[in-house]
């Protein structure tokens, strides 16, 4: 190896770096972009791929489809869905959650007039906690009531249809009683579904990762053909389960849009981030994807293991002149005319080989 080193430098320094400069140019003309050569090597040898759900999986636009009375509530109860709506929508005026946010949008539209809140706290996968006109009020899932000590049980029948049909239940309790459930569903992004596919074609196992309930996780998982989820996962969570699947010695990418994504992301071998996501996921991400199409993570997968065998090659046609013209050299059979020509040829040869990467495709 010293003596090809010290016979052809300039092809050998040539063989690698070129062929990662052209595949990072490469990827930025497909809308990816590589943090770094490092990364796209390791994209190369993924085993598993992550993906979060709200906002990665599916659009992260929710909107309200169903708000849910009390079974057996009295004649006389003061709630009904117009209030529900109203009061849940007033505490939800400080979050920055897009389940929180479409309630809020939800009453704005239906032209009800948001109340005064204070007080207001968010619980990270849970919900939020909040005092409107003096009442405490809670908005959450159903380990946010039980926390609470709030009494959900007249609900969790229609939770778990709600559940079934992909959409997630809000529980809404007022004065320490729960009054209601609102559901919110978001719809899934067009391609994923080709992108999930995509990832399996190339022998990679996909795995969706989200903080939701384990029916609505996996009816959005069966719309998009994955059939590994880990659900309920509170945010926190995220880079633990990552840490646990590097443990069974995957290597592992995630994939996300969130703040609650980028310590998995960081923990991941590969961090992914979409580029309409935020900017602290962006930041711990290793691959950014310029907008929202998931099939970008195929198409990087790709990029990246053609540029693999693009440095692979570029090695071979680096060293196979000099493996050869080396001990012809040293014998006295070679011309030195011929000898430069080969040093240049070398070189020429690894540049263009490295160059053919901006006419390969890579579509999912």
């Amino acid at each position: 190896m010293a003596v090809l080193i010290v016979a052809c430098p300039c092809a050998l320094g040539l063989a690698t770096p070129t062929s990662i400069m052209v595949g990072i140019g490469r990827g930025a003309e497909e809308g990816i972009l590589i943090r770094s050569g490092e990364a796209l090597e390791q994209t190369r040898g993924l085993t598993t791929v992550v993906l979060d759900k709200t906002g990665t999986i599916t659009l992260g636009q929710p909107m309200v489809k169903e708000v849910v009375l009390q079974p057996h509530a009295p004649h006389a109860a003061p709630w009904d869905r117009q209030k529900i709506l109203q009061i849940a929508a007033s505490a939800e005026q400080g979050t920055e959650h897009p389940v929180g946010q479409a309630i809020v949008q939800a009453a704005r539209a239906a032209g009800l007039t948001l109340r005064s809140f204070d007080h207001f706290a968010a619980v990270p996968g849970h919900g939020i906690r909040a005092v409107v006109d003096g009442q405490p009020v809670r908005v959450g899932n159903l380990r946010l009531m039980e926390a609470e000590g709030l009494k959900a049980q007249d609900f969790l029948g229609e939770a778990e249809r709600l559940s079934d049909a992909g959409m997630t239940p809000m529980f809404v309790s007022v004065g320490g009683a729960v009054i209601g459930v609102i559901a919110v569903a978001d719809g899934v992004k067009l391609g994923a579904r080709e992108a999930v596919s995509g990832m399996k074609s190339m022998g990679l196992e996909v795995v969706m990762l989200t903080g939701d309930n384990q029916r609505v996780a996996a009816a959005v998982a069966k719309e998009v053909g994955i059939t590994k989820v880990l659900a309920e996962i509170l945010p926190e969570g995220k880079s633990v389960a990552v840490k646990r699947l590097q443990g069974e010695g995957k290597h592992v990418a995630m994939v996300g849009d969130g703040i609650n994504d980028a310590p998995a992301s960081s923990q991941a071998d590969v961090g992914i981030a979409l580029g309409a996501g935020t900017d602290v996921a962006i930041e711990a991400a290793d691959i950014t994807l310029i907008g929202n199409d998931l099939r970008k993570v195929v198409v990087a997968i790709r990029l990246s293991q053609a540029t693999m065998r693009n440095i692979k090659q570029n090695l071979f046609w680096a060293s196979i002149y000099n493996v050869v013209l080396i001990p012809a050299a040293a014998v006295g059979w070679l011309n030195p005319v011929l000898a430069a020509a080969a040093m240049g040829l070398s070189s020429v040869s690894v540049v263009g080989n490295a160059l053919r990467l901006r006419r390969s495709k890579f579509a999912a």
